[in-house]
């Protein structure tokens, strides 16, 4: 694990701040953005369930299946798709203990209830603690941006996912590969700057998943659904120019853009 990923996820629960509502930990996926106003904490919720609905929507979840979340986090993602998707069985996994006990501590009475169709465990994108062939999806919300290698993390989904199987996973990346993309981003965002997330194209996951042998490789920008409801519910702590809002900057300046891949491994 990365040490800036440790310390970000570890001691404070990160889930806990004011612009992480709900506890999900992502940026949301807005439905509509009114200027006039920003959007309160229920439209901020529901935003960050939508992402998850967007996500497990393009895997296209069925009952009978086996989901791996990779990235897991606080295990809210998890619990929505167990509830509302209904398949066989979801698996969280996380890098960071941390993160993984919070998980658990949230979810009491879900994994009493259902211990053989919930279940969190410790792993990284890059070495997943599964056999082959063991999930029929496989998800990332929000995470990717962080794994050090994406091309360790599509091989590994290839392995995990059994024939038919498929994959989603939505993050921000930048817009192409550009050189000069790496540094833009470090000037505008801090989390750039400390090397939290990390700058790399959206192709090198798309080429990556083509590389490791799934078909169907599919690259859907949705960033008109995210940066503006974002900006918009950032403009109630912050000003215009502080970094967390150039988030919506580097969009409009065309650096870097929110994404949906999936991809499909072949029977």
């Amino acid at each position: 694990m990365r040490s800036v990923v440790r310390e970000t996820y570890g001691p404070d629960d990160l889930g806990a701040e004011p612009i992480f509502g709900g506890g999900f930990i992502n940026f949301g996926y807005w439905r509509a953005a009114d200027p006039a106003r920003p959007p309160g904490e229920q439209e901020r919720i529901r935003s960050q369930q939508d992402l998850y609905r967007h996500v497990l929507d393009a895997a296209a979840v069925r009952a009978s299946d086996r989901v791996l979340e990779v990235g897991c986090g606080l295990g809210r993602g998890c619990a929505l798709a167990l509830e509302e998707y209904g398949p066989a069985s979801v698996t969280g996994l996380d890098v960071h203990p941390q993160q993984l006990q919070r998980a658990r501590d949230l979810h009491p009475d879900l994994l009493r209830r259902m211990p053989d169709r919930l279940r969190f465990v410790r792993g990284a994108a890059e070495q997943i603690p599964s056999d082959d062939d063991a999930y029929d999806v496989v998800v990332s919300v929000e995470a990717a941006q962080h794994f050090p290698d994406l091309t360790a993390f599509a091989e590994e989904t290839a392995r995990v996912l059994r024939p038919g199987g498929r994959t989603a996973v939505t993050s921000f990346f930048t817009v192409d590969d550009e050189p000069t993309r790496p540094g833009e981003l470090a000037e505008l965002l801090e989390t750039f700057a400390n090397g939290l997330d990390l700058a790399r194209p959206v192709a090198a996951l798309a080429d990556a998943f083509s590389a490791a042998g799934l078909t169907q490789v599919r690259v859907e920008p949705i960033g008109a659904h995210v940066w503006p409801g974002w900006d918009l519910w950032l403009s109630r702590w912050w000003d215009p120019g502080t970094w967390p809002r150039n988030f919506l900057r580097a969009y409009e300046r065309g650096i870097l853009d929110y994404y949906t891949v999936t991809a499909v491994r072949a029977r």
